[in-house]
């Protein structure tokens, strides 16, 4: 530890947004940066602690003390590599990840002030890549076997990378015309602009891996063809089935999924037409989002960029609790307390313990939801509460309404022994950074199924 005493003498400083008047007018990121001598002094505060926190929490294991404590002292080259010695695609988890390590930090207990993890592991992976320090391996020793990987998420990604340096060649069968997954056509923009999955998988073919797009690969059939050519197969083609809404007026114009909104949008960002029945627009119109997480809070930043008169997004469970600390889940875990994104502070009408009954429409289209408050009562036989009426329904006015309600978990076939399921796909719906530690998990076991 650098400075004993920097997490007394300085305070945590997150580098913030743009302002919200010059944000919402354009899809650039809108996290903004700090200097290099206020980032080091970031990384100063972090305590190297005797039992790191931090480290237990992060799903790859990251050595935040150890990378802290060399982006102090100055040695970028070494903070990279002490980084990416856990983590393959840093410039990722930077940008979007929820930070548990921070949540977990000492210094969030002892004065809810921890060290910017996130923003230093950013920091770190944009100057290596400034100043050359990350360039294509060339000393793999080529093993002569083949493992294809479906799907090219941040598992399928994370296991490519992993089982490529290993000495496997790898190629990495993708649906859709770019990789990416949830990176690319679920999260927008203005949270990671996407030329940075580009850089990354320039990287990962000049190191050899096969990039093959366009190519939906059919797993229902367990004794498939795929299965026979390679060696190993990875399957991590993440959650593709949306929690759906199916209650009366499904069916009108202007009700859609979340990721419909979300990919479409970052495709037109990406250089593709739609025409003007296909279009998914909020411009002009009231929004309504259904579900409260983060794929919610992002399609609250897209309407706004795209020129919604008005978003309200609801959510069925209780508001969460205020404040740092969760007493259901105290430190060192995860709180799950109420979260407000940069989307949200955009403007944003929130309620919670909010049932929708029906999708209301003129000739076709949607023109508002009837809801009712609902209230959560414990169940006298034990588990899930049960939910009961609250007042009167209300309609909630909406040319546009997007359900964000999460994902359901694949089920998948007996599968030969040679194929392995990682990411989404094997645990269903969670955060990138737990897919990418899946991902590297399946491809050790890979490893060790070729190598016996």
């Amino acid at each position: 530890m650098g400075n004993p005493k920097a997490f007394l003498d300085i305070h945590r400083q997150e580098a913030g947004y743009r302002p919200v008047h010059d944000r919402i007018l354009d899809f650039g990121e809108v996290e903004q940066t700090l200097n290099t001598r206020e980032r080091k002094l970031q990384a100063s505060r972090c305590m190297d602690c005797g039992v790191p926190f931090c480290n237990w929490a992060c799903p790859l294991g990251n050595k935040a003390p150890e990378w802290n404590d060399a982006l102090y002292k100055g040695d970028w080259e070494l903070a990279y590599r002490l980084l990416n010695a856990t983590n393959p695609f840093p410039e990722f988890t930077g940008r979007i990840c929820p930070a548990l390590c921070e949540k977990a930090c000492v210094l969030n207990r002892f004065n809810h002030e921890p060290t910017t993890n996130r923003e230093n592991e950013a920091a770190i992976t944009e100057a290596a890549f400034r100043e050359g320090y990350i360039v294509p391996r060339t000393d793999i020793v080529r093993s002569g076997k083949t493992v294809a990987v479906v799907g090219a998420g941040p598992a399928g990604l994370a296991a490519a990378n992993a089982l490529n340096r290993f000495g496997y060649k790898v190629t990495v069968f993708e649906k859709n015309e770019a990789a990416g997954g949830l990176l690319r056509y679920g999260i927008p923009n203005f949270k990671l602009n996407k030329a940075i999955i580009d850089r990354r998988i320039r990287l990962l073919e000049a190191e050899g891996i096969e990039f093959r797009y366009g190519q939906e690969i059919s797993l229902a059939d367990a004794q498939g063809q795929l299965f026979k050519d390679y060696d190993a197969v990875v399957v991590s083609t993440g959650t593709p089935t949306a929690r759906d809404l199916n209650i009366p007026g499904r069916e009108l114009k202007g009700v859609h999924f979340a990721l419909e909104l979300l990919a479409q949008q970052n495709r037109v960002l990406a250089g593709m037409e739609y025409s003007k029945e296909e279009r998914i627009t909020a411009k002009g119109k009231d929004v309504l989002v259904i579900g409260g997480g983060d794929t919610g809070s992002d399609c609250i930043g897209t309407a706004h960029r795209q020129g919604c008169k008005s978003v309200t997004q609801i959510e069925i469970m209780p508001r969460p609790v205020e404040g740092p600390d969760d007493p259901q889940n105290p430190w060192p875990n995860y709180p799950r307390t109420l979260k407000t994104t940069s989307s949200h502070e955009e403007g944003c009408t929130r309620r919670w313990n909010i049932n929708s009954l029906e999708f209301i429409g003129e000739k076709g289209k949607l023109t508002g939801v009837r809801v009712q408050e609902i209230d959560w009562k414990p169940n006298p036989a034990g588990g899930r509460p049960i939910m009961v009426e609250k007042g009167k329904p209300e309609v909630i006015k909406a040319e546009l309404c997007l359900l964000a309600m999460g994902f359901l978990k694949p089920e998948h076939p007996e599968y030969p022994e040679n194929v392995f399921v990682c990411g989404d796909a094997r645990n269903g719906a969670s955060l990138v950074v737990r897919a990418m530690a899946s991902g590297i998990e399946a491809a050790r076991k890979v490893n060790a199924y070729l190598s016996v």
